[in-house]
């Protein structure tokens, strides 16, 4: 395998809050004196991990652990993670926009960074003027950048506003100009931040589709950092998960998403609720499972396999039906379809009732998902909601040959009658 075009090696960022130096002369004398010798700072020693959700004991806080990452050329590497997870930090170290602590970088050619609206651009010059001021910034000749001139403004589709200075542009505008010179000016790696978010529809599938035009038929690597899901998952290779400071997943782009939006928790597909989490006068929750019709709670499921969906409760009411509708979600967090026992024409009017529910084999792909729940007096009245009550996960491991070859696309895979004639 060639040497990687992009290679971090232990970066770590350490910041200490509310203050710039450590504090005190002698501290700051400290620790250049321990720098001029070539030992480690002796703050380092000192910090916590960077979650927002505790209360520090100390002042010291690491935006970044211990991050190594080695990217190869033509690569499109995802970044996700919560907000404060690193991401941004871990970007301006790669861009030269701050330093690490600790940890080097080695890049094997030019970085174009696109971090936030407005970055690299100077508000009085105009936006050919600032197209000119970034591909100098980038190390590229008035020639070169000449030849690419008509293609970055057609891109950004700021033609009409080209020689207006940039401080008149919107946000989008300004986005739109910033990523058409940072994709054309010819990078060897292009770093893009959240921005995208803020431009239309039409504007980010151009964008996309000139990530992995530059990615493919270019040879250029991109590193994406975006909050989108759907578009991580429609471009990237490879995924990292940053959480707290540090890489908590690296590998295949589905399965970092799954563990993204899941928390990292583990799916459950089983749920018994006692009698005092939900104290309501009409109802009762026992119990709530899904798994594969003949298989245990516990063993893995095939997308091969029908499902038994099972939910228990306690009808409190004595002339009132109480149904429950679920609310499919795929991976990504969006609803697919909806379940109810409302269809069902009679059902007990008080005591103990159980619904069940059979899900055809075929019918899901394989990949993680969830279901809300609502539970409905009388088909009208939401009396309780309660998200992701269940989670379960199916697997493709026995492929039939001949008939599926390989994952496919979306979240469903019914089949469907086929038939043919012979002439």
């Amino acid at each position: 395998m060639s040497k990687p075009i992009l290679e971090i090696t232990n970066i770590s960022k350490q910041y200490r809050l509310g203050y710039v130096g450590t504090g005190s002369l002698r501290d700051d004398f400290l620790r250049w004196w321990y720098t001029m010798r070539g030992k480690e700072d002796p703050f380092l020693k000192l910090g916590e991990e960077n979650n927002r959700s505790m209360v520090g004991t100390t002042e010291y806080v690491w935006a970044l652990r211990d991050i190594s990452i080695q990217v190869q050329q033509g690569e499109i590497l995802g970044i996700i993670g919560a907000n404060g997870a690193g991401k941004s930090t871990l970007l301006k170290i790669l861009s030269r926009v701050t330093g690490p602590t600790t940890g080097k970088i080695s890049a094997r050619g030019r970085i174009a960074s696109l971090l936030e609206v407005g970055t690299g651009f100077h508000g009085e010059l105009t936006g050919r003027e600032n197209i000119y001021l970034n591909g100098a910034i980038l190390g590229m000749t008035k020639q070169e950048i000449t030849a690419k001139l008509d293609e970055i403004i057609a891109f950004s589709s700021c033609e009409r506003y080209i020689d207006t200075p940039v401080k008149r542009y919107s946000s989008g505008m300004y986005v739109r100009l910033a990523f058409a010179v940072a994709a054309h000016l010819e990078p060897e790696i292009l770093i893009v931040d959240e921005v995208l978010a803020v431009g239309d529809a039409e504007f980010q599938r151009k964008a996309i589709g000139k990530m992995k035009d530059v990615s493919s038929g270019e040879g250029r690597t991109v590193l994406f950092v975006s909050h989108n899901m759907a578009a991580v998952k429609s471009i990237c290779n490879r995924c990292i998960v940053l959480q707290h400071g540090k890489i908590a997943f690296e590998g295949d782009t589905n399965t970092a998403v799954q563990k993204y939006l899941s928390g990292f928790k583990k799916a459950a597909n089983h749920r018994i609720w006692n009698t005092r989490e939900i104290n309501h006068s009409d109802f009762e929750l026992k119990e709530a499972y899904i798994k594969g019709r003949h298989k245990k709670l516990e063993d893995a499921v095939e997308i091969s396999e029908p499902l038994e969906l099972c939910i228990t409760l306690i009808n409190k009411t004595t002339h009132n039906r109480i149904d429950t509708t679920l609310h499919f979600k795929d991976g990504n967090g969006e609803k697919i379809f909806v379940v109810s026992s409302s269809c069902l024409d009679t059902i007990p009017q008080n005591g103990e009732v159980r619904y069940r529910c059979e899900i055809p084999k075929n019918f899901f792909n394989n990949g993680t998902f969830s279901m809300d729940l609502y539970v409905v007096k009388d088909r009208k009245t939401a009396l309780y909601i309660e998200p992701d009550i269940l989670e379960f996960t199916l697997v493709n491991k026995a492929v039939e040959l001949g008939r599926y070859m390989g994952d496919e696309p979306g979240a469903l895979r019914p089949v469907f009658p086929w038939t043919v004639n012979s002439y």
